[in-house]
């Protein structure tokens, strides 16, 4: 079971970045994608809501399964996605790195899909969404 992991260290402090991506709604800094709505129109931090990102040609629908401000962390699974997969969930972690004020982020996360696929799709979440994620949030508060 692939469990793909990325992170990183951004020059803000963890509260600045929590602030931006505690928006489960907000798909500005995810690569790849154009949009992203609630698909109720409720509140986006709401545990239970539904996420739609839409990209060209493709579009991911995520739930929120938890949303916890004094860790920092929010968690959701993958409804629907374009990619090889039959399920997946993960984990979004904002902490402070004490010796420089900076923020530590990790995001990490179990997939499920056929053994032919796996290590694809492990490359594909580590990398392409997660490390790319990442990257646009260190351009977003460099």
């Amino acid at each position: 079971m692939p469990t793909p992991y990325a992170s990183a260290v951004l020059n803000a402090t963890a509260d600045e970045v929590w602030a931006y991506v505690r928006d489960f709604g907000n798909a500005e800094w995810l690569p790849g994608l154009d949009t992203g709505v609630i698909e109720d129109g409720g509140p986006a931090d709401r545990v239970g809501c539904v996420r739609r990102l839409i990209g060209p040609g493709s579009v991911f629908r995520e739930r929120l399964t938890a949303l916890d401000d004094a860790a920092r962390s929010l968690s959701y699974e993958i409804l629907e996605c374009p990619l090889p997969i039959r399920a997946g969930r993960a984990r979004l972690r904002v902490a402070p790195v004490t010796g420089t004020g900076q923020a530590f982020v990790e995001w990490q996360g179990v997939i499920t899909a056929d053994p032919a696929d796996e290590e694809a799709m492990e490359k594909t979440f580590a990398g392409g969404l997660y490390g790319g994620g990442l990257e646009s949030l260190a351009r977003r508060f460099a």
